[in-house]
């Protein structure tokens, strides 16, 4: 097998995890998502820490907080990553996971925007009627359903900015994101200290949920690390083709499995959105190829 053919099966593996989490979360929806949201950062940081220090690593971790600017840039990434998370375990719970796949399929959307808006990235014609459908989209499902829908532009917006700010950051993203976890982890046990001193806390009364919980460690390092391989291997444009069967699951999970309402205004609003990333794939692959032939061969100066 080729090492491109390995990352395409790593990011394969990925999006099937993350597009199938909400089965996941559904088995937790008796638990409070502050609580869950708790246990995912702790167990998330064990997982991370442990996956760091066999790869003697550990050092790059606090090398990566060592300046105070690092601490707030890293700081503000969690922020985003928490509410993100906090906020997808609180849609499962709701019933609106088709709400919340929709914001995935919104993000790639957001990102290009937010590009254009704070590095003044130039968009090409594709570009901006994908951006265009997308807001459309969004206004066709706020007038129909009456309310806007938060859950998609919470999740899409929160983890657009969060790719934002780990631009800034010279660290790779298992190290980062361990750092982002540790900051939370002082929350974290809070959190879980106020529960069970209430004697509203979960883990330990159940071995099944106590061990749910444990699990999502694993569930949340495991597709980063794929996704981090992958993204090492796989050229960008078929990383973006196959990261839409993340939402593409979730959706999926959403009306077949958990039966959430799924009425015309909502076939519209993903109809414009599927239109958008039709659009917006279309145009990313062309500059990807662009780009690709405006790179001299080894051996040839540009002007040969």
């Amino acid at each position: 097998m080729t090492d491109s053919a390995r990352g395409i099966g790593a990011m394969v593996w990925a999006c099937l995890i993350w597009g199938l989490s909400p089965l996941y979360y559904k088995l937790l929806a008796h638990i409070a998502p502050i609580e869950v949201l708790a246990h995912r950062t702790l167990w998330s940081f064990g997982f991370f820490a442990l996956v760091l220090l066999g790869q003697n690593r550990l050092g790059q971790l606090w090398a990566a907080m060592a300046s105070p600017r690092a601490l707030v840039v890293l700081g503000v990434a969690a922020l985003m990553i928490s509410t993100n998370w906090f906020v997808f375990i609180l849609s499962i719970q709701i019933g609106h996971a088709t709400e919340a796949s929709l914001g995935y399929y919104l993000f790639p959307l957001v990102a290009v925007a937010l590009g254009r808006v704070v590095f003044k990235e130039r968009l090409d014609m594709g570009q901006k009627t994908a951006v265009v459908l997308a807001m459309l989209a969004v206004v066709v499902l706020s007038l129909g359903l009456g309310v806007a829908p938060w859950v998609a532009l919470i999740l899409s917006s929160s983890f657009g900015l969060y790719g934002l700010i780990k631009k800034r950051l010279n660290t790779g993203p298992v190290v980062s994101v361990t750092a982002e976890v540790l900051l939370l982890c002082p929350i974290a046990m809070g959190v879980l200290y106020w529960r069970h001193s209430s004697g509203a806390g979960v883990f330990g009364a159940h071995l099944f949920d106590s061990a749910l919980l444990a699990f999502s460690g694993i569930l949340t390092a495991t597709p980063l690390i794929l996704f981090s391989y992958a993204t090492k291997r796989v050229r960008l444009g078929t990383i973006g083709l196959v990261q839409y069967l993340n939402p593409s699951l979730q959706f999926f999970c959403a009306v077949v499995i958990f039966g959430e309402a799924f009425g015309p205004w909502h076939a519209t609003a993903f109809a414009l959105i599927w239109a958008a990333l039709l659009i917006y794939t279309i145009a990313a692959l062309r500059q990807e190829r662009a780009a690709r032939r405006a790179v001299p061969k080894a051996g040839t100066s540009p002007t040969t």
